[in-house]
This record gives structure tokens, sequence and C-alpha cells, in this order.
């Protein structure tokens, strides 16, 4: 609802509502792209689409603040379109809806795209303000980085000329990230030739949701639920105690999304219907307990459809079973000399079975490239004996920290003063595109920081409405304080 335009800071809050009017779920930007290119028209700053589909804003220095190192403000386009089972809701032309519930934003059985649309909000803010101060900005507004971080991959060198870049997409004020993870995804695929479902078989649907999902960078360390990796289990069993068959699978949406659902049509003889209809209240029960504490209610549900007329062969069957069941899914292991921080891990992100193909793709990180090779190369092993044809793509290496940035000591001072309290710099494990443009730019002196934001990538996400105005007022702080070209 409108409401959220009247949120304080006005600057950031109306044109994040602006957002949300807009289309822009990953891989369909050209709503989006076209609604900056007009702001910036309207705001009188320049403006143009760039060969990888990056939106470049640029705005001259206040008076008197022309000597001052040139400024980067960077934050992605794209959301992630993650709904509720019952929505009606079509990313790529309907706007999304938001209410605001107690100190939180919230969007009606939708993803709320704050992730990334606060930081473009921000960076709106800026480009169109009369009353700061501030030396030369670039802004970088990036594309599809929820999808593969394509924008900042295809990012032409020599395109920027900033020294500093603030990137404005992590999730935690009071946190100022120097590192982070690097990623890859892993994609097993397979073609082969269903085969005729015995006549006499019935078939059902299993059903498992309820469960929080979640950003995989994120939240991969709170142990929450993955629900391909709970499917498989029962599926397994289904398959080995009652003469199950696989028909077909459909689990989770997103590379980067720990999987909140997932279905699978199994047939069965229709004698062992019923006992299997009681399995299904077992792992239920089992789940709930083995996740109590992190989950709060998940459902194991099971439905009569009708019977499909070809099913997965019994060989390529089990030999994908065994796979899923035996692929690595969660953390591996922390940081060894940041023991709080999660160094590599992997979330088995989509799992397509069905109409002869079978597709799995997986989102590993680590912030240590000869572990990300590990487990990279642990799930390529995996994939491979079970046939399946293994893809590794969209590989971006860590974000090493700069332990003496200029950036950070003044931020870190800055904070101080108007907060009285002192900020947390940390690396984190979630994939940040400073990684990708730093390469670019090796020269670039980088932060990133945002306002608080839950549950990213999921229908709960939400934006914490106090913390914005500290973001809003460290992010224009900063920009007075910018250091003089040397």
């Amino acid at each position: 609802m409108s409401e959220i335009k009247n949120l304080k800071p006005q600057c950031i809050w109306k044109n994040f509502y602006a957002l949300t009017q807009v289309p822009r779920p990953s891989g369909h930007l050209e709503k989006v792209q076209q609604f900056l290119l007009d702001f910036a028209k309207d705001a009188g700053v320049e403006a143009f689409k760039d060969p990888a589909g990056n939106i470049v804003m640029r705005k001259a220095a206040t008076k008197g603040m022309e000597n001052r190192k040139t400024v980067i403000m960077q934050a992605h386009m794209d959301m992630v379109p993650q709904k509720s089972k019952d929505s009606k809701h079509n990313f790529e032309t309907d706007p999304i809806e938001t209410y605001v519930d107690g100190d939180w934003v919230k969007a009606k059985d939708t993803t709320l795209g704050a992730d990334d649309g606060l930081g473009i909000a921000a960076i709106m803010a800026v480009m169109e303000a009369k009353d700061l101060k501030h030396g030369n900005i670039e802004a970088l507004c990036t594309r599809d980085e929820e999808t593969g971080m394509y924008g900042a991959n295809e990012l032409p060198a020599g395109e920027l000329d900033g020294d500093i870049l603030l990137n404005l997409d992590s999730e935690t004020e009071g946190e100022m990230i120097i590192g982070s993870a690097g990623g890859i995804d892993i994609t097993a695929e397979l073609d082969y030739k269903e085969v005729d479902t015995d006549n006499e078989d019935i078939a059902v649907k299993v059903n498992i949701k309820g469960l929080r999902g979640g950003h995989s960078g994120l939240e991969i360390a709170e142990g929450r639920a993955n629900a391909n990796k709970l499917m498989v289990r029962f599926v397994r069993e289904a398959i080995s105690g009652f003469e199950a068959r696989l028909a077909s699978w459909d689990g989770g949406n997103m590379r980067n999304a720990i999987p909140f659902e997932a279905d699978v049509v199994l047939t069965l003889p229709k004698e062992n219907k019923e006992a299997l209809k009681e399995l299904v209240g077992d792992y239920e029960q089992l789940f709930n307990d083995e996740y109590k504490g992190i989950e709060k209610n998940i459902e194991f549900s099971i439905e009569d459809v009708e019977t499909p007329k070809t099913e997965v062969p019994v060989e390529i069957q089990d030999n994908l079973i065994d796979a899923i069941y035996a692929c690595h899914n969660g953390v591996i292991r922390n940081i060894p000399s940041i023991p709080e921080i999660v160094e590599t891990s992997s979330n088995l992100a989509i799992i397509n079975i069905g109409n002869n193909k079978a597709s799995i793709k997986i989102l590993a990180r680590s912030s240590s490239e000869s572990m990300k090779d590990y487990i990279a190369t642990t799930l390529e092993s995996c994939f491979n004996m079970a046939g399946m044809k293994v893809t590794l793509s969209g590989g971006y290496q860590g974000w090493d920290p700069n332990t003496d940035s200029e950036i950070i000591k003044v931020m870190e001072n800055i904070y101080k003063d108007m907060f009285k309290s002192e900020p947390s710099v940390k690396v984190c494990h979630a994939g940040l595109e400073c990684s990708i443009i730093l390469s670019k730019y090796p020269n670039l002196d980088i932060v990133s920081f945002g306002p608080t934001l839950l549950s990213p990538h999921t229908t709960k996400e939400r934006a914490n409405i106090p913390s914005v105005p500290n973001f809003w007022d460290l992010l224009v702080k900063t920009l007075e304080q910018i250091p003089v070209k040397k």
C-alpha cells in the first residue's frame, strides 16, 4: 500500500514504493531499466544503459567538493521472484503489494524486493537531492545479480571513474562488510526415456511446505530445513518399502534460496496407498521433531492425482535418488581464523525431474578458492556417479578484506560519532558483486552496508523501518566526508 511512501526518511521510501510498482524479477528488467533512465532524466543527471544491461548514472560534485575522490554507489536492480503457493501474483506484470506491520515493511504473499530495492532507492534519493554535499558520484545499478551476477560479470572495463565503491546490498544495519564469499553454480542434467506406467497402479502427489527457506548465504548456518533433502528421505523409503515409482519431482525455484517447498508424483500399487499415507504422517512428525526450534510448522501432505502415462525408469530413478540423498547440503566448515563465519557451504536449490529430463541445480559458496574447488568437485563427482552431465558455471572469487581501507576508517569514525557505538566490521558468507567489480577495477576501495532486512529470498522478507534512517544518515555523512584526492 502507498502508506510506505510516508515513512521516514521519505526520500528513500517514496522511491522504494515507486520501485515496487515496476516489475523487476531477475531476467525481466526491461521495465525497471527504462524506469531508471526516465528517473535520471527527470532528476537532471546523466544516465545510460551499458552493454551489460546495467544502468549507470553520474552526478557532478556540489560546489567546493570538486577535489574529493569519486564515489560509486552500487546496488542491483533485480529481485528474487518468490511467492506463496496460493498466490496469483505475476512478477512480470504485477506490482508488489506492500504493507506496514509494526516496525517492518512486508509484502503480501511475495518477496518484498527490499533486496536490493532499498539500495536502488537510496541511489535515487542521492541522485535527485538538491541539498546534499558530495564530490563526483557515479551510480551503478547492476543487472541480474540474483541469478548469476551477470551485470557485474559483463561490466565493461574502463566504464567507471570512481575511487571508492559503496555497495548498498548488505542486510544488517550497523555492519560494514569488507569481504565476502565466492561462489559457483553446479548443474547436473540427464536425458532419459520414460517408460509406461503399470496399468494397475494409482498415483499420488506428495507435498512438503511450511519451511522457512531463506538466503542460502546469509541463513545457511541456521540449519534451516531444505525441502529437497527432506523429500528424498521419504521418497527413498516409499520406493524401497511400498513399491512406489517416481513420475516427477519439482522442488525449489531459485539457486540462491533455500528451497521451502517440494512436490513429487509417485505411482504405486493401489493396495499400498493407505500405508503410504501413514508414512507421510510419520515423516511429518519426524521432521517437525528433528527441526523443533528452527522450523515452526513443517507440513507434509498427500493427495490422489490422475495416474501419469509414463514414469522414470527404475535404474535412472534409483541413481537419481541415491545422488540426491548423497548430495551435500549446508555448511561444510567455518573460516578457521574467524570461526564465527561460514567459509564453505552448498545449497541443493532446484530439482526438476519429469518429461524425459532430470535437472539439479546447486549453488556452492566459499571464501577459500581451494575449498570452493573442493566442494564443486565433490558435487560434480556425486552426480557423475549417477550418470549425469555436470556443468560448472558462473564462478566468481571471494572478496578479500582490505584491513587498511581508508573508507572503512572514515565510516567507522562517522558511525561512532553519530550513534555512540562501534559498528561491526566483518566478512560475510553471502556473495556480493564487490569481488567481481574489484577484479575489473582493482584499485577501488570498497565497503558494503545497508539497512536491516530479514528472510530475503522468501515470502517472509521484511525491511526494518527504524534501521533505514540510520542507513541513510550514514550514507549522507559518508558522502560529505569522502577523502580528498591525493
